[in-house]
């Protein structure tokens, strides 16, 4: 075939190339079959690439934002941030920064090798310890990042006799994660039970259910307890992506479950990296076949040790305190709303731009969201919670968005 794109049909024909209804969407998954010839080739198809972008209103381009805290300069301009996931405002917690500054001086900037060669620092024995004793489990793993572990989890676990069954809602990470575990993956209905009991009865040999508990872009829950029970029904093995529970929900113990927790260190407690915690024979096996995890270099002493700062912090009396403070931020935007992101969603791409500017306007920065983040019609503000948030910047979003008749109300 002449063309150096190939459709559909025609990636089937080419080793090594799946064609699941991730990775050859209509209109988004392309295969280059000839050869590039030269860089003046490869200006011309990023060119072309940045053109599309450009031509579906989905260019997007970096901003400066010097901050400690939610308040800060976006470009020179004072703003309060509410686009952030430092959901506890731990991330300039002075136990955390002091954490952080004592693991600078006694191990360095870096962990300068893989863990499992001269990589392995106390700090990092130290964090996973707590991280196991925090989620209720004999052991836990630590990665680089929260995309990471997704990718080590799935990578290990799954393969070409593994059906992967993902709510269609979940984070990039778990889909990609899913592309790279060469498993059958079949997408079920957001939240859907029903749909997943259906399709879990149809599948043959070993079983994953994966999650997140709660999803980024919405902000709702999954129904984590009767998917607990359900994957245990079936021998499912049950994986919970716990990024954004800050309020939960919690998977229960449920008898007969299999179940790997993950998670970031980044979000609830403020600094970097990601988390798996399970049985100790699973984290075993991943320490010996994750791929994210054996080849790069440990997470970095000072953002393990922020990191157990911040996990002493969340587990004390001034953690639950934290906790209130976030619960109440959240209902005054969003009245029992189930966790700190809180989207409005209004349709047009044009018109969320245009109504986050215009909050902006206000120092208010409130990300708009678009396709291919989300569906596209369902481009919208993400209003990201903290509590680092006083009341009076509540009470600013809140009067702007009153006044934008966009204030949420209860469900």
């Amino acid at each position: 075939m002449p063309a150096s794109l190939i459709g559909r049909a025609d990636c089937r024909s080419i080793p090594g190339v799946r064609t699941d209804e991730w990775e050859c969407e209509p209109r988004r998954f392309v295969c280059h079959r000839d050869r590039v010839s030269g860089p003046s080739a490869w200006k011309a198809w990023t060119t072309t690439a940045l053109e599309r972008i450009d031509a579906h209103g989905q260019r997007r381009s970096l901003r400066r934002f010097d901050a400690l805290g939610p308040a800060g300069t976006l470009e020179c301009d004072d703003v309060v941030s509410f686009a952030s996931n430092d959901y506890l405002g731990l991330a300039s917690h002075p136990a955390t920064l002091a954490a952080a500054h004592a693991a600078l001086d006694r191990w360095g900037a870096g962990a300068t090798s893989s863990r499992l060669i001269v990589g392995n620092r106390p700090c990092h024995a130290d964090l996973e310890a707590a991280l196991a004793d925090w989620k209720s489990t004999d052991r836990a793993l630590v990665f680089p990042t929260g995309f990471a572990a997704n990718l080590g989890v799935l990578g290990v676990f799954g393969g070409p006799d593994v059906t992967v069954f993902s709510d269609e809602l979940n984070h990039a990470s778990i889909i990609d994660g899913c592309r790279l575990s060469r498993s059958k993956v079949m997408v079920y209905r957001h939240n859907d039970l029903e749909h997943l009991a259906h399709l879990l009865a149809r599948a043959e040999g070993r079983s994953i259910v994966v999650t997140d508990s709660v999803f980024s872009m919405d902000g709702d829950v999954a129904p984590v307890a009767a998917m607990a029970e359900l994957c245990a029904s079936h021998a499912a093995l049950l994986v919970v992506d716990e990024a954004h529970a800050v309020l939960g929900p919690h998977v229960p113990d449920v008898a007969g479950l299999d179940v790997l927790r993950v998670g970031t260190l980044s979000k609830t407690l403020g600094s970097l990296g990601g988390w798996v915690a399970g049985t100790a024979e699973m984290i075993d096996l991943l320490v010996n076949r994750a791929r994210p995890f054996i080849f790069t270099t440990g997470l970095a002493p000072a953002d393990a040790a922020a990191a157990a700062a911040a996990l002493q912090v969340l587990r004390s009396t001034e953690g639950g305190r934290l906790l209130a403070r976030l619960r109440a931020v959240v209902d005054r935007i969003a009245p029992g709303h189930a966790s700190p992101i809180v989207p409005i969603v209004l349709g047009d791409e044009r018109r969320a731009l245009n109504v986050a500017s215009r909050l902006l306007d206000h120092g208010l920065l409130v990300p708009a969201i678009r396709p291919p983040t989300v569906p596209p019609g369902t481009s919208r503000l993400r209003i990201a919670l903290s509590a680092a948030h006083t009341d009076a910047m509540i009470d600013r979003l809140a009067t702007q968005l009153s006044e934008l008749e966009l204030l949420p109300s209860s469900p």
